[in-house]
């Protein structure tokens, strides 16, 4: 993780390799300016050049003499009036990945353009917070199985300092490390390949969470059979892997817990409704909601929240073996309502009732907020840009949305039409796992809505924003951590 520090010194007495010059759009600003007097007028040219413009995401490197520092960064912000918290969090990711391609491990950050703002700016944190956000966002990398030294990703030199350049800083760096950090451990989580994250090693990491505050305590399959979770054991039947229901209690403050409901399917084969081969490696990340909530769960801990939590993560793989349930058959799930299983591959809304209905039976939370890699429909609906919302509690969705526009982790609320129930309706049981076809990203909502009586609950579906095909300004190709900063906001909202 990047050490920050804050130092109050002008940008050319900054010892430093590179010293990274914000620049909003045409503005010749007067830090530039000052900074011109002693490098020769260097950055003056490269505008009057045309070669730079202080475009969003722009960059120059200009490698200089005069002041203390090797190099001056050029970072484009934009048009000051378009410059937005996510926009500047990008600038961030931008710079680290910049440096980090020149090997560079030391910077500097001129705040000049931020402090232009004054009171103006739209964000609950200063524009500096959200420039060092995105920059230690970017520091993330996966290499734990790359044994080549030659590799390029091996190569490259991280960036390991950063200095503010500013009088004064009240920015809250010890949440921000404790909110990153969570996020490099729940994206550690979902790309390590299934092997090495079953249901075992997946409890394994939760108990390593354990503490003053946080118990963490797991039922195994024998546990999960006196409870009646029909549905749950239903998914990991064809599975050598044992199960692993996973129950964190954090107690930091009075009253009823919020409940946090991950799916946690370690590898998803769709079991005998079986996938298409092309992609099936990414269904290691069908976890990626078990995850985000340990990591929030890690963070929790960390900052000491002054309110209760309840973490659930029903943890199984989803196999197509000789004892795998079969499309058609009829299961009883932990509360007594009976489940007609229609397709194998609808299995994360299965395990994950009979987690909600075990927290509602076991600890009456007062809200219950489930995050899983539902439904295939949600990518098609809204790509890879924004979670599908749903839920029965206006007031919580709004708190979360709230906190999605912050961290811009973003949600789309989508209905949940009393119609919808019709689709659901099975000849042999209470209901059955899939509605068909249409609707299908809120009937598998509406699935779970009718398990969660009249406990507050919100759905979150991220299957389309967990995993990335692309490198992005501050986040790397592979697992995007999504959710955990959106719902760690939200809880310290409540505190």
């Amino acid at each position: 993780m990047i050490n920050i520090s804050i130092k109050n010194i002008a940008e050319q007495a900054a010892e430093t390799k590179a010293l990274i010059l914000p620049v909003f759009e045409g503005g010749y600003s007067d830090t530039c300016l000052k900074l011109d007097g002693f490098i020769d007028n260097r950055i003056k040219r490269v505008f009057d050049s045309g070669e730079f413009t202080g475009k969003h995401n722009q960059t120059s490197i200009l490698h200089v003499s005069g002041i203390k520092a090797d190099r001056v960064l050029m970072l484009g912000l934009g048009k000051k009036e378009n410059l937005t918290a996510e926009k500047i969090r990008q600038c961030g990711g931008k710079a680290a990945g910049f440096l980090r391609e020149l090997g560079v491990s030391d910077s500097a950050l001129s705040t000049g353009a931020f402090r232009t703002f004054g009171q103006s700016f739209d964000g609950q944190q200063s524009p500096t917070f959200y420039f060092v956000e995105g920059a230690m966002l970017a520091s993330y990398r996966f290499d734990r199985y790359r044994k080549n030294e030659n590799s390029d990703s091996k190569n490259k030199t991280f960036l390991k300092t950063l200095t503010i350049l500013d009088s004064s800083s009240d920015m809250p760096m010890e949440s921000l490390k404790s909110t990153v950090s969570a996020v490099a451990f729940s994206k550690d989580l979902v790309n390590t390949p299934s092997n090495d994250m079953t249901p075992s090693i997946l409890a394994k990491t939760a108990k390593t969470l354990s503490g003053k505050n946080l118990k963490v305590k797991i039922l195994e399959r024998k546990d999960a059979e006196k409870e009646g979770m029909g549905a749950y054991l239903a998914v990991a039947k064809g599975s050598a892997e044992p199960p692993k229901f996973i129950v964190l209690e954090y107690n930091g403050g009075k009253g009823a817990p919020i409940a946090l409901i991950g799916k946690s399917i370690t590898f998803d084969s769709g079991g005998i409704s079986l996938k298409p081969a092309d992609g099936m490696e990414k269904m290691k990340y069908d976890m990626a909601g078990g995850a985000a909530v340990l990591g929030v769960m890690k963070a929790v801990a960390e900052l000491g929240l002054k309110l209760n939590i309840v973490a659930v993560l029903p943890a199984t793989e989803n196999l197509p073996g000789g004892s795998a349930t079969r499309p058609g058959d009829i299961v009883s799930t932990i509360s007594g309502k009976t489940v007609e299983i229609a397709n194998t591959d609808a299995e994360g809304r299965l395990v994950l009732v009979d987690a909600i209905v075990y927290a509602r039976k076991y600890f009456k939370p007062k809200a219950v907020i489930d995050i899983a890699t539902l439904t295939g429909a949600c990518s098609v609906a809204l790509g890879s840009e924004a979670i599908a919302m749903m839920g029965n509690d206006d007031e919580l969705m709004r708190r979360l949305k709230k906190s999605a526009d912050e961290t811009y982790e973003r949600v789309w609320q989508m209905p949940l039409y009393e119609e919808y129930k019709d689709y659901l309706k099975s000849d042999t049981a209470d209901i059955k796992n899939i509605g068909g076809r249409n609707g299908s990203l809120v009937t598998a909502a509406y699935f779970i809505k009718e398990f969660v009586g009249d406990t507050p609950w919100a759905h979150l579906d991220i299957a389309g924003t967990a995993y990335s095909d692309k490198d992005r300004p501050y986040v790397s190709k592979g697992a995007t951590g999504i959710g955990v900063r959106l719902i760690i906001h939200f809880l310290k909202g409540l505190c």
